[in-house]
This record gives structure tokens, C-alpha cells and sequence, in this order.
């Protein structure tokens, strides 16, 4: 399946089960979190200013996947960093988002955890790409990543 985007980075999320959880917990819990990733001062919008074809040729998406709340059984399987999939140019990326972290905090706190939570699993990548000997220019990706960063500010 061919991608409609050619933006380097893309982002998923997805709730823990939990069976002490009524399904409208869930769906509160989504949505809750779901505009700081994709609503209009989520954090896809300075993402998406980033193309795969200014890095090279063999990574063509890092897709950041929020884990929401995980389990301890959900915790156990999520690896640092996914392996690289050679056929669709492609690596996942999880990060943990928890009480702690992330919604325990302020609206700014919760913003800033997001960009750093994604700078520091750059540095894992850039250890893959170097590994694997990957045509991806993971110096540029990273500064540029920093600068549409730290344009992103929520008012």
C-alpha cells in the first residue's frame, strides 16, 4: 500500500486495555489525547513540514506510536525502538505515554514531553541507521526535527 503523504514522520496512538475500564473510559481517554497529536496545535503539524525524500532513500516513514496507559502485559512486548522493515522503508518508534508523564501535567508540560519524548528516541534511530548502513541522512533529520520543533509552541 502506497502512502498518500510523503512526510517522513508519522503518528498513531492507541489506549491500553484495561477491563476495569468502561468503554466510554476509552473513548474519553482518546479523545482526551487525540488533539495533542492531530488537532490544530497537535503536534503532526510540525512533523509534517518534514519529507522523506530530503534524508535519502531507505527510510521513507518513522512512525511515532503513543502508547496510551499501556499495561504491564502491553509493556512487556513494546521494544525501545522496532526493527527496521526494509520492504516499506519503514520503523516504528513507541513511546510510552502514562498518569506520569503526560497527564499529570500542565497543558505546556504535556507538549514539551511529547518534543523531547520524540528528540531522545532519535537517538535510537540514528543507531539503526547507522547498523543497517541506511541511505538516510539522520544528522540533517535530526537538526531540521529540532528546528520545526522548537518553532512548535502552543499559546
Amino acid at each position: 500500500m502506497e502512502r498518500v503523504k510523503d512526510t517522513i514522520f508519522g503518528c498513531f496512538f492507541k489506549v491500553g486495555f484495561n477491563p476495569d475500564l468502561e468503554k466510554d473510559d476509552f473513548t474519553k481517554l482518546a479523545d482526551f489525547f487525540r488533539p495533542y497529536i492531530w488537532g490544530e496545535n497537535g503536534i503532526d503539524n510540525a512533523l509534517e513540514k518534514l519529507h522523506w525524500r530530503d534524508y535519502g532513500n531507505d527510510l521513507e516513514l518513522a512512525l511515532f506510536q503513543f502508547n496510551v496507559n499501556p499495561t504491564y502485559a502491553e509493556l512487556q512486548h513494546l521494544k525501545e525502538i522496532e526493527s527496521y522493515r526494509k520492504n516499506e522503508k519503514a520503523i516504528g518508534i513507541p513511546i510510552i505515554v502514562n498518569e506520569e508523564n503526560f497527564f499529570k501535567k500542565t497543558e505546556k508540560e504535556r507538549y514539551e514531553f511529547l518534543k523531547q519524548a520524540i528528540l531522545q528516541k532519535m537517538e535510537l534511530l540514528t543507531e539503526v541507521v547507522k547498523k543497517r548502513k541506511l541511505d538516510t541522512n539522520v544528522d540533517l533529520l535530526k537538526s531540521d526535527l529540532q528546528k520545526v520543533l522548537k518553532e512548535f509552541s502552543v499559546t
